[in-house]
């Protein structure tokens, strides 16, 4: 058995087992002409459940047939131009091979023995993010696993600055177009149920501003503490980016924390044309970035950036096996006294080998593209009488709703659209997402791959009315 441990005396054998592995993957990209086979989990269930994980296969090549039935033939791919799903992006080769390179080597980035240089690059890929937000000479931050734990450890900075022994007294506000995980944060804190204070967005999905004013002062003549201000630059559903300047002020008149969930926007810090729409991002106290979604990088590589490191030390614990407190005299680098993980992958290693190979106006320049895909889009759908687009993007996002020539009621129209994309799904010509506007079933695309193109639109948008048709045209036969 030890010869499948990775050292000196089986490099050839590592060598062809990853050639191997990436030359079915390869195969499999270059074939594929669907985003989805369309398989059901009562479908593939069965298969993967009878494989016997007791009963080794031996060797690398057995592993690959089988993987093939169990994943890669009904995998789901980002990289094809008919994937409008959710926000996945395709990904660069630059970050593919620093993905290999990492999990070979498989550096931990909790501590400097374990990782060296590895400690290095992740804190110069967190000063690069840094000084592109503004954020300030005595910046700081830390890699994540992605926007979920970077908005909690915000919140728990956020919690901590507060300076209040009393839970129940704080409230953070955000839009009610804020990402879930506010909601999450906010009870994994202790937080009360009431702690976060939902501010109406306008007829562009943003926060309203006037309405925040408002929540903010009511807060303050309660004897509330206003613990934080959540903005988002680029929301989930709409890619709409809050007034980011006006939310400053306000957090500066009121003390509270401002945090931007940049999530999905960070790749306008990149964008040789669109970081005008950040304005704004450089005043918040820390910022959640998702390098796997809008700068082309495998899951995960997400950051927390912050305006004063020192914020940081609220999630330092030390321990004597791993980083004692003699580290901090010494100098010594630790990255887990800033992280909310201990052992810790190198995903900062991706984003670096990027740089080196596209640059930063590489990256923004793919992100530029998609953006420009989008306001394409809008335009298509704001001329076609079937459809009902409710706004126009300030990223890569388009929410739209198929409407029938015949008047129907507003809940059959539902269930037309609703019908509609799961019946794509199930065909795997494309991958659209869901969602709910005012309570109503809408359809999303999130454009994020450079490859596609107007006519996949357009021809997605075909896909889905004569799906929605034939539902509404036999349930009309079934209702005569």
């Amino acid at each position: 058995m030890r010869s499948h441990l990775l050292n000196d005396t089986t490099a050839e054998h590592y060598r062809r087992s990853v050639t191997e592995g990436v030359e079915r993957v390869a195969n499999k990209l270059a074939t594929t002409r669907r985003p989805f086979t369309g398989v059901t989990p009562d479908e593939l269930a069965p298969t993967v459940a009878a494989v016997d994980l007791d009963q080794p296969l031996g060797n690398a090549t057995a592993a690959l047939d089988e993987l093939e039935e169990v994943y890669l033939r009904d995998a789901v791919y980002f990289h094809h131009p008919r994937y409008l799903g959710h926000l996945n992006c395709p990904v660069v080769i630059p970050a593919v091979l620093g993905e290999a390179v990492l999990s070979a080597v498989n550096s931990s980035l909790d501590t400097w023995d374990q990782s060296a240089g590895g400690t290095l690059i992740e804190r110069r890929l967190v000063d690069w993010t840094t000084g592109r937000i503004g954020l300030g000479p005595a910046a700081d931050g830390v890699f994540t696993s992605g926007g979920t734990q970077s908005n909690l450890q915000a919140m728990l900075l956020a919690r901590e600055e507060a300076k209040t022994d009393d839970l129940s007294k704080l409230r953070i506000f955000s839009s009610e177009c804020s990402h879930f995980s506010v909601q999450k944060s906010a009870t994994l804190l202790g937080l009360g149920r009431d702690a976060v204070v939902s501010i109406p967005a306008d007829r562009d999905r943003r926060m309203q501003t006037v309405a925040l004013a408002a929540e903010l002062e009511k807060c303050k003549r309660a004897g509330l503490v206003p613990m934080a201000v959540v903005a988002t630059a680029g929301t989930t559903d709409f890619g709409s980016i809050d007034p980011l300047p006006e939310i400053a002020g306000l957090c500066e008149e009121y003390g509270a924390w401002m945090h931007v969930d940049a999530a999905y926007g960070c790749g306008l810090l990149a964008s040789p044309t669109r970081r005008h729409r950040l304005d704004g991002i450089e005043h918040a106290d820390s910022v959640t970035v998702d390098y796997h979604k809008s700068f082309f990088q495998p899951v995960s590589s997400s950051a927390l950036l912050v305006r004063d490191g020192v914020t940081l030390r609220h999630a330092t614990y030390h321990a004597d096996y791993l980083n004692p407190r003699r580290t901090i005299e010494e100098r010594i680098p630790n990255q887990v006294d800033k992280s909310l993980q201990t052992t810790r992958r190198f995903d900062a290693l991706k984003l670096w080998m990027t740089l080196r190979v596209m640059g930063a106006d590489g990256i923004g320049s793919l992100f530029d593209e998609v953006c420009d895909l989008a306001a394409e889009g809008w335009q298509l759908l704001a001329g076609d009488p079937r459809y009902d687009v409710v706004v126009e993007p300030q990223l890569s996002t388009l929410v739209f709703r198929y409407i029938p020539a015949q008047v129907t009621s507003p809940a059959e129209i539902d269930r037309a659209n609703l019908y509609a994309r799961k019946a794509l799904f199930a065909s795997g010509e494309a991958v659209v997402a869901g969602t709910k506007v005012d309570g109503r079933q809408y359809l999303k695309f999130t454009l994020l791959n450079p490859e596609t193109t107007v006519h996949d639109i357009a021809a997605v948008l075909d896909l889905i009315a004569g799906h929605a048709e034939q539902y509404l045209g036999e349930n009309l036969v079934h209702a005569s």
